[in-house]
């Protein structure tokens, strides 16, 4: 099974830089460098045009009201574009620069995942701005954001804080205002670089005020490899819309998962009485109510983005660590990382808001413990609660772990949504002792 899981990294390997030469032939000549980590930041900000200083994000937002006019009013106005023009490498030098480690490094002399789940979010974006670029224009008119994480497949088991991370990424598909971008990290082992996760995020364009939609290039495959990856961008839409569709949320569960909710229930209905609310757990067993954590973050204007929000990726690594820390809890152990998978932002989340997380484990399997992190806002004015963000982590940990089990109706379809997400990962991995991904 583990080598499954490497045979699937291998051919996502080829497919995501189509011709192997995705940095070749670019008009841009700022493409044919590597980019380091630090500097993909400051190049958003400068394609914005946004200020270092809080002071002047007032100043800055009123001059990108100006770039209105900069926009297309259709998709054919716009030149197309190749997968090649997006195409962007980006060092994280954490072996040839040691100083950058600290930012990076657990206790246990690992990485931080949520550290990582910021560097691909800002890259994502940084992508496709390379896009959508417009060579002749100092700055960018759109405002381009994180809409959502289809999905990040871990496929390598050793991540080392004391070797170079390289990243990789390109658009992959394009509609009229959304792209999906892949992105794929490596390690440095010996003197080659080995796949560590495959990254799917989807982003929206938006216009220079970042309240409407906007147009963005059309993208023309060039060979049968881009062709299958555009492709899969449209097959990966189709499935987002039906997974969406048959929402708990909307629909009521399949006979299948009616039938194993009855048979949970009844597997925790006391012998000693004939009742339906007597209520007993099975052997090696927790209701799922003794399975979460809480936490409430304040946010301050560092974790900002380009446009004067919480930034994404700093949603993601918040969200990630307490899921990690409630598998930990959970499971008794350290856990793994395995698959991070439908992360949709529904609103953004304002300086000074107050943010709060509710994590809880909603299935588990063997060793795998599918955990669920709630996201909400509120603003220091108003104690209106509303939903920012849902995550869906998939962890796995070093023994065997409880069934979790739940109480009422509501957990229940907590329960099945969390078994859909588990049965959606793309390939199952065994845990080795080298498997070492934390927060």
């Amino acid at each position: 099974m583990r080598r499954a899981a490497l045979r699937f990294c291998s051919l996502n390997k080829g497919l995501l830089i189509p011709g192997r030469g995705l940095t070749q032939g670019s008009q841009n000549p700022e493409k044919q460098r590597v980019f380091h980590m630090h500097e993909v930041r400051d190049k958003l900000r400068e394609i914005v045009g946004a200020s270092t200083n809080w002071s002047d994000h007032v100043k800055a937002m009123e001059e990108r009201k100006l770039l209105q006019s900069f926009l297309a009013e259709s998709q054919k106005e716009l030149p197309p574009r190749r997968m090649r023009d997006s195409y962007i490498e980006v060092l994280l030098p954490l072996g040839s620069q040691p100083e950058l480690r600290e930012k990076y490094l657990t206790v246990q002399n690992t990485i931080r995942f949520g550290r990582i789940l910021e560097d691909l979010d800002s890259l994502g974006v940084l992508i496709c701005y390379m896009h959508t670029r417009v060579q002749e224009a100092k700055m960018s008119p759109l405002s381009i954001v994180t809409a959502l994480v289809d999905k990040i497949d871990m496929c390598k088991t050793s991540l080392s804080p004391e070797q170079d991370i390289k990243f990789s990424g390109h658009v992959s598909w394009v509609g009229k205002t959304s792209m999906e971008v892949k992105m794929q990290m490596f390690q440095l082992h010996g003197n080659e670089f080995c796949p560590v996760l495959d990254a799917t995020f989807v982003m929206v364009a938006r216009d220079s005020e970042n309240k409407g939609p906007a147009f963005i290039n059309p993208l023309i495959p060039e060979s049968p490899e881009e062709e299958e990856l555009f492709r899969q961008g449209e097959l990966n839409k189709g499935r987002r819309v039906a997974f969406s569709a048959k929402s708990l949320l909307k629909m009521a569960p399949s006979a299948e998962e009616r039938t194993t909710i009855h048979e949970m229930f009844l597997n925790t209905l006391d012998p000693k009485t004939i009742s339906f609310r007597s209520r007993v757990l099975p052997p090696n067993a927790v209701w799922m109510e003794n399975s979460k954590l809480k936490s409430l973050e304040v946010c301050h204007p560092q974790e900002r983005n380009i446009f004067n929000r919480i930034f994404g990726g700093f949603l993601m690594r918040k969200a990630y660590e307490l899921g990690w820390a409630t598998a930990c809890n959970f499971g008794g152990s350290r856990p793994f990382i395995v698959a991070v998978d439908d992360i949709m932002f529904q609103k953004p989340v304002d300086v000074g808001s107050l943010l709060f997380l509710s994590s809880q484990v909603c299935f588990t399997q063997d060793n795998y413990i599918q955990v669920r992190v709630h996201s909400e806002v509120a603003s220091l004015e108003s104690k209106e609660h509303m939903t920012t963000n849902v995550f869906h982590f998939t962890f796995m940990s070093e023994e065997k772990v409880p069934l979790v089990f739940p109480r009422t109706y509501g957990e229940s379809m907590l329960y099945l949504d969390g078994k859909r997400h588990f049965n959606s990962m793309s390939t199952p991995v065994n845990l080795r002792k080298d498997y070492l991904v934390e927060p």
